[in-house]
């Protein structure tokens, strides 16, 4: 794998960072619930297809607009939850490049987590099989990445 070459245009389904609320909306539909917490609004949606997979989705704005994301992913057994993990890590890894988990000798050091704090936006991939936790990929803006992160 190569270093990250393309890092710019992270959000969140083809969405900007600072996409309004209304806009979102506008273009999904209503989601199934909203909260509202800590200076965020999250709205859940269900039944969102993610390279093939079924997900919960849900996302997260602030006054400012668009600020992150997170897909948990709906798989029905292990070998399901295993291949989908290691489908979406491939895409993201095309994408974006080896992760700051990488061991160079091609596979993760931590092989059920990939990170890649890029510029302009934060990926997060993982999976916990010991919990039966499902699979989370979670987008963040770089203002929201600093807030939770301190990064």
């Amino acid at each position: 794998m190569a270093a990250a070459v393309y890092s710019e245009g992270i959000g969140f389904r083809d969405f900007p960072w600072g996409t309004s609320i209304e806009e979102f909306t506008a273009s999904l539909g209503a989601p199934v619930s909203k909260e509202s917490y800590d200076g965020l609004t999250s709205l859940a949606y269900e039944n969102i297809e993610v390279s093939g997979y079924m997900t919960f989705m849900l996302v997260y704005f602030s006054k400012s607009g668009l600020e992150g994301g997170t897909y948990y992913f709906l798989t029905k057994d292990y070998t399901e939850l295993m291949n989908c993990y290691r489908s979406i890590q491939l895409g993201l890894m095309d994408k974006y490049g080896i992760t700051a988990l990488f061991d160079e000798i091609l596979k993760e050091v931590r092989p059920y987590e990939s990170a890649w704090n890029l510029a302009d936006g934060y990926i997060h991939l993982k999976v916990n099989t010991r919990r039966n936790e499902p699979i989370t990929l979670w987008y963040s803006s770089p203002s929201l990445t600093k807030k939770l992160l301190g990064t």
